[in-house]
């Protein structure tokens, strides 16, 4: 043993000789051996500066990311260095068509909508001020104020990879809240409102939306009062709209829509899964850091069908069997897909969960809407 080491610092010499001149450092110590009767002392060599640590991506993979992705605004997207794709993604246009089917829903339920260009008009505005302009406020500010969280969990998207300024992302929550809060006040001066309802269900909305995200309140801290505040804004307030829009809003429909509200709670745990990493680092209690994933994911497809089994009993209860009927057929196929996705892997199948079980979520909600207006 002591030949071997002995072997390795006559080397170690000969090195050093055959340089000019090495100068010394004490941050990155080399190995010290000393002898001592028989005695081995070995003291840990410092980490290298160049040694290669895991760490987060600071960008996601050119070579796999996807150009539609980072146009939806869902992961997997593409870097992008042009300012007005950059904006768009932000404002994350796949989780525009909950709003949008949330007007058609309201819309159907109030019985006064008819094929004609003005109200088709009426729609498409109000469909504007739902999705591109209040839901893309909401998640612009959403994703300024999680640019610490995105920063570990995301780290490549738009604001934590500098991507685009604070500046710039400040404008754009302003002009997209002020777009939306105008077309809602335009809506209510079409439909001849003597008060401005959709107005202030637009200043509601937008407010929810804030002190969601925002600190001090930060609802999304609590994952139960942060998912169902979600679920009521992709739910609740677009129906609202629809049908405050082309008829009155009643109190049995505020009542019904905050029931399937709770739908929408389930479907907000759905992608809290992939961000526990980041939820837990920062504090915030979402369903799977407070519960642990196991029990988050039956919390989650319970908020979902218990729900629409409550909602069919209610359509039954008031008369209208045909339509719970329909209710619960569009019930079962959510159902195998929660096992065949979502149960096995809420992470890893999230995407293919909700694009193959929502469709049938939101029909059921069109089916309840159609109950209502007959």
């Amino acid at each position: 043993m002591s030949s071997v080491l002995n072997t390795v610092l006559s080397t170690r010499l000969s090195n050093v000789k055959s340089t000019n001149r090495v100068r010394t450092r004490p941050v990155l110590s080399t190995v010290s051996v000393s002898f001592s009767r028989r005695r081995l002392t070995v003291r840990a060599q410092e980490p290298n500066a160049n040694e290669v640590k895991p760490q987060a991506p600071d960008k996601a993979p050119a070579a796999s990311g996807s150009s539609f992705n980072q146009l939806l605004g869902i992961k997997g997207a593409a870097q992008e260095t042009n300012k007005w794709k950059i904006r768009l993604q932000l404002t994350k246009p796949v989780t525009w068509p909950p709003l949008i089917w949330g007007i058609v829903c309201g819309a159907a339920a109030s019985g006064n909508f008819h094929w004609n260009v003005e109200d088709v008009a009426k729609s498409i505005v109000c469909m504007i001020m739902s999705g591109p302009c209040l839901t893309g406020y909401t998640q612009t500010i959403n994703d300024w104020y999680d640019r610490e969280i995105d920063a570990i969990n995301e780290p490549y998207r738009p604001i934590p990879s500098g991507a685009i300024s604070e500046n710039e992302v400040i404008t754009q929550i302003w002009v997209l809240l002020l777009a939306g809060l105008g077309l809602a006040g335009l809506l209510d001066v079409w439909a001849g409102h003597d008060f401005p309802t959709i107005f202030w269900l637009a200043v509601g909305g937008s407010l929810l939306s804030y002190i969601y995200s925002a600190p001090p309140l930060k609802l999304k801290q609590n994952g139960w009062i942060g998912n169902f505040a979600l679920g009521a804004s992709y739910i609740s307030l677009p129906w609202w709209a629809g049908q405050a829009l082309f008829g009155t809003l009643t109190p049995d429909i505020i009542v019904l829509t905050l029931l399937y509200s709770i739908a929408g709670l389930g479907i907000a745990i759905v992608n809290d899964f992939k961000s526990v990493e980041g939820d837990r680092a920062m504090g915030l209690q979402s369903l799977p850091v407070a519960f642990g994933p196991e029990t988050a994911k039956w919390i989650c497809v319970g908020a979902i069908d218990i729900t629409q089994i409550s909602v069919a009993g209610y359509l039954l209860g008031a008369g209208k069997p045909y339509y719970a009927l329909a209710l619960l057929a569009l019930i079962v196929p959510q159902i195998v897909f929660q096992f065949q996705y979502f149960l096995k892997d809420p992470i890893k199948y999230d995407v293919k969960y909700q694009a193959s079980a929502q469709p049938f979520l939101i029909l059921g909600l069109l089916v309840t809407a159609l109950a209502t207006s007959h």
